[in-house]
């Protein structure tokens, strides 16, 4: 069972969300949980493990070699992220705009845009018990978290494809970081907040699930604030409120220490069971 935590905007609490339900259910099954916020990966703050492994992730960009080059504008014209540009008999590659569709390089009659690595980001692997914890973090200035976050997948699928459960803690948005965070997994929770703000960004986040065909839920995170638009908007389109995890200062304390909620505060204890075992009802379906 693979579950994607994600929201359409930051700060609605799915590293929260995440961290405490991965450890929550580690303590019956083997849980991976994967930290695809690459920009600014925190799940391991929450967590002291053992490191099991560690490796630096690349991307493959061109190089101009100008020696080889005719400057025939092939390249320029098939790049069509402009991450290569020609002025007169010069070629400049852009490696932050570069997509590594390896376009320019194949198309060079004269190959003088060989691909070669270059370093985008790491990624650690972290062992405690029954849960595994995947980072990755993208190298500052860094342009594109895709690639990383795509890597990082296959890495998962590669060594930890027998876990019960696979949690994916996603990037805010609607934008490709997301697309590609969770167009891979069996079910979405949205978590969200009960403010005019939440509800407009939830609306992209629904809208975006459904045109990617995905089964989803939402969670509403410091309930009590706001008002109610965010159920009724959930009630009149059918969707599904898994939990109410209640605003509560305690919380932000704890978070600030790097601290597991479910804990100390058993009212956030008692939806996040709410939460295990809505899913434990989606794996007796997909089994």
């Amino acid at each position: 069972m693979k579950i994607s935590i994600a929201s359409g905007k930051g700060g609605t609490g799915k590293t929260t969300l995440s961290t405490n339900l991965a450890s929550y259910l580690s303590q019956n099954l083997e849980v991976v949980l994967t930290d695809l916020d690459v920009e600014e990966p925190n799940s391991g703050l929450f967590f002291s493990g053992e490191i099991v492994h560690k490796e630096d992730k690349f991307k493959m960009i061109p190089e101009w070699i100008e020696d080889k080059c005719d400057a025939c504008g092939i390249c320029q014209n098939a790049c069509k992220f402009n991450a290569v540009l020609q002025f007169g008999n010069f070629i400049s590659v852009l490696p932050e705009l570069c997509h590594s569709c390896y376009a320019c390089s194949e198309l060079c009659p004269t190959d003088a845009l060989p691909m070669i690595t270059k370093k985008m980001g790491e990624l650690t692997h972290k062992k405690m018990g029954n849960l595994s914890l995947i980072e990755s973090r993208l190298t500052i200035g860094e342009e594109q978290a895709v690639p990383l976050i795509k890597q990082t997948n296959i890495y998962v699928k590669k060594y930890l494809s027998s876990a019960k459960i696979h949690i994916f803690d996603s990037p805010p948005g609607t934008s490709c970081p997301v697309i590609e965070a969770t167009k891979h997994v069996n079910f979405v929770i949205l978590i969200t907040e009960p403010t005019p703000f939440g509800l407009h960004d939830l609306k992209l986040a629904v809208d975006t699930m459904r045109e990617m065909k995905k089964d989803f839920g939402v969670v509403i995170n410091r309930f009590g604030i706001g008002n109610d638009e965010v159920i009724n908007y959930c009630i009149n389109n059918g969707i599904e409120i898994i939990a109410k995890f209640p605003n509560d200062r305690r919380v932000a304390e704890l978070y600030s220490k790097g601290e597991l909620l479910y804990l100390q505060i058993p009212e956030f204890a008692h939806e996040l069971e709410k939460v295990k075992n809505y899913i434990y009802d989606l794996i007796e379906e997909f089994e």
